[in-house]
């Protein structure tokens, strides 16, 4: 039975039941459970409660349907194949079917005995949930872009194969855009995976309720692009504090410490917004406020930081320990994530992680957390450890996502909403206080993260060129999943000594491409590596050696504070950039095609990027590289702190450690600023 309903076609095939409705602007969700319903629960979709497909025109009467909404049509087959089309009448998408076709449709060639649906449901035993798949024809010479960040050195995914889950620098963000005029979300919060196969593309969930997707089409990327923004939301407004630069380091171990590493920066005259004080500065995790001995006067703190015109960031985490003082209250509400086997602690070392699902536990950390940090004006939160990292610790056997249990479900069902609604907990209780442009540092998001202030980094990533290359791809694939707040720890996380010179040219060439991030931010974890202050509370956590511009020798400083007074002059453009963002969903970075659709070159270039529509990076990606090929598109292009003019095509230019090339497109980088 086929038949149109409230604005959408819906079909009953025996076991399944099939829609396809209007939703947002050129949009189309589609849904196909066995169960009885779907589930409607808002929390576990990426999209928002409201959408404006209303206009839908439905036409035809049985066996066959279709669906338009704006520029996407949907042809629902007499056999229940779907296939997607733009305005044109272009083939965008059509689902994977190889079976004894009755219909034949005019696809002959598709009439075969190796019975493979498209849509495929796997009874998992003793509940109402299935092992998903969905499968779709390839496109030749397709790319395929987003997806949220993984420590690869691809940007066009196209034959790769990606798990849909959440790891530490691994963030799933199931939106992609593609180069056949198409984006593309997989509004599921299962664990699963999905390749991008040349000869198939296969969607799967280990264990889900229902599919669930969201296609769109548009003339150009960034049409796609905004057309997601509108489905799924966009950010706020990045507040004035964080277009500047933000110190951090692994970790200022006490009050004194991180009062005169702001006091120096003002001292020398250095741009700063924002520092940061890092993990372990509370008695127990799970406590959330300043341990006494090391943090006497939090409120004196954050008003001599004020003074200096700097904000300041607090890290929370979400583990409790038993002796927390919070531990047996959360344990006895259920607020905290639960072993499917085995005792609740142990889930990240000796510790358990609260459960953001629960809108209780949201509402009580919140409580604790503005009665500590907040009322004391400290008004921007770190959000660490957000995946979480469920027994990630070495020695405790990695991510095991089949043995624990959410509040609103199994971690396999819904696990990677957990960035998302630990997002939310901060962010509904700051928006309830009356903050406005509210922004939160998190290591990780999923679909939707980005309507609650969420500005993820790319996590514990390893010091090296390798990762240097890796996070440019990682940034540009968030942006066009549509996460476009991204930063990354300039340097990189682990490792990276201070006396080492390779790792000082490394330091230099990361805090070049730091200044043309969304958010430039300082950190890691430096060695040497200092001794714990104690062996108890507060101070038994170790810290990583000095991590300030000044540490790095003459030559490095000169080049960092060359870069952050050039992140101050781009100041008028980056607000501009986060307006888009905000009010658009444009990236901040993105690549190449997103503003040259029409170039065909500007498809293929992954070492490169976009820093808002007129400003051209090329960042020097290897060790003892001093010249850089790179291409421009067709135009004049004005290199930034050279004066130099380049037409468009491929150039090479004198790239020596203190210069990183940047292009502005037809005119100074001063005319650019002014306007």
């Amino acid at each position: 039975m086929i038949k149109k309903e409230d604005g959408r076609i819906v079909r009953r095939f025996d076991k399944e039941l099939l829609t396809v409705e209007a939703w947002g602007k050129d949009g189309l969700r589609v849904r196909a459970t066995q169960r009885f319903e779907f589930d409607d629960d808002p929390d576990l979709s990426a999209l928002t409660a409201d959408h404006f497909g209303e206009d839908a025109e439905i036409t035809g009467d049985g066996p066959a349907m279709s669906i338009r909404n704006g520029r996407i049509r949907c042809d629902v087959g007499a056999d229940g194949r779907l296939r997607f089309y733009n305005q044109k009448g272009q083939l965008l998408l059509e689902e994977y079917q190889r079976i004894r076709n009755m219909y034949q449709e005019g696809h002959k060639d598709f009439n075969s005995a190796l019975e493979i649906y498209p849509r495929t449901f796997t009874p998992r035993e003793g509940c109402d949930d299935f092992a998903l798949t969905v499968r779709f024809e390839p496109n030749d010479g397709e790319k395929i872009f987003g997806m949220g960040q993984y420590q690869m050195p691809y940007l066009d995914l196209k034959g790769c194969t990606l798990e849909l889950a959440h790891r530490n620098s691994q963030a799933s963000v199931p939106f992609c855009i593609s180069s056949k005029g198409y984006g593309f979300l997989w509004n599921n919060p299962a664990v699963g995976s999905v390749t991008f196969g040349k000869n198939v593309t296969e969607w799967k969930s280990v264990s889900a309720k229902q599919i669930d997707y969201w296609i769109t089409c548009g003339d150009t990327p960034a049409e796609i692009e905004q057309n997601y923004a509108a489905a799924a939301g966009t950010v706020p407004m990045m507040p004035e504090y964080g277009m500047g630069f933000w110190q951090c380091k692994l970790r200022y171990k006490t009050q004194e410490e991180i009062l005169n590493v702001a006091r120096e920066y003002k001292r020398r005259g250095l741009p700063i917004d924002v520092i940061v004080v890092d993990y372990f500065h509370w008695p127990y995790e799970g406590d959330w406020t300043f341990d006494p001995d090391y943090w006497p006067d939090p409120e004196g703190m954050v008003r001599e930081l004020k003074e200096m015109g700097i904000r300041l960031m607090v890290s929370i985490w979400p583990t409790v320990e038993k002796d927390s003082v919070n531990y047996p209250h959360m344990k006895e509400e259920g607020m905290l994530i639960r072993s499917e086997y085995g005792k609740r602690l142990g889930q990240l070392g000796e510790a358990s992680i609260l459960d953001p699902t629960n809108p209780e536990t949201r509402k009580y950390v919140w409580d604790v957390i503005r009665k500590n940090y907040y009322d004391k004006g400290i008004h921007i939160f770190w959000l660490d450890e957000a995946e979480p990292e469920l027994n990630g610790e070495p020695g405790y056997g990695g991510y095991e996502y089949q043995h624990y249990r959410y509040f609103r479900g199994s971690d396999l069902e819904i696990g990677n909403i957990y960035p998302k609604e630990y997002a939310r907990m901060a962010y509904e209780g700051m928006e309830k206080e009356g903050q406005k442009n509210i922004v939160n540092l998190l290591r990780c998001a999923w679909a939707g993260s980005q309507r609650y202030g969420a500005l993820v980094w790319s996590g514990d990533i390893d010091s090296s060129f390798r990762s240097l290359r890796n996070q440019l791809r990682a940034g540009l694939s968030m942006g066009i999943a549509g996460i476009p707040w991204w930063t990354t720890d300039i340097g990189g996380f682990h490792g990276g000594n201070i006396h080492d010179p390779h790792f000082h040219e490394l330091f230099a060439r990361w805090f070049e491409f730091g200044a043309f991030c969304p958010v430039m931010r300082l950190h890691g974890f430096r060695e040497p590596v200092q001794e714990p202050m104690s062996h108890v509370r507060g101070g038994k956590c170790p810290s990583g050696a000095d991590n300030e511009v000044w540490t790095y020798g003459e030559e490095v400083y000169k080049i960092c504070r060359t870069y952050m007074d050039l992140r101050e002059q781009m100041r008028p453009y980056v607000r501009q950039l986060m307006k888009d963002a905000h009010e658009k969903g444009d990236p901040v970075i993105r690549p190449l095609f997103y503003d040259f659709p029409d170039d065909r070159k500007a498809w293929e270039i992954d070492d490169q990027f976009m820093f808002g529509p007129d400003i051209l990076v090329a960042p020097v990606l290897y060790e003892g590289e001093r010249e850089r090929k790179l291409y421009l598109p067709e135009g004049e292009w004005h290199q930034i702190g050279i004066d130099k003019v380049f037409a468009g095509g491929e150039v090479t230019v004198d790239a020596p450690l203190d210069i990183l090339p940047a292009f502005v497109k037809g005119k100074t980088l001063e005319e650019l600023v002014r306007e």
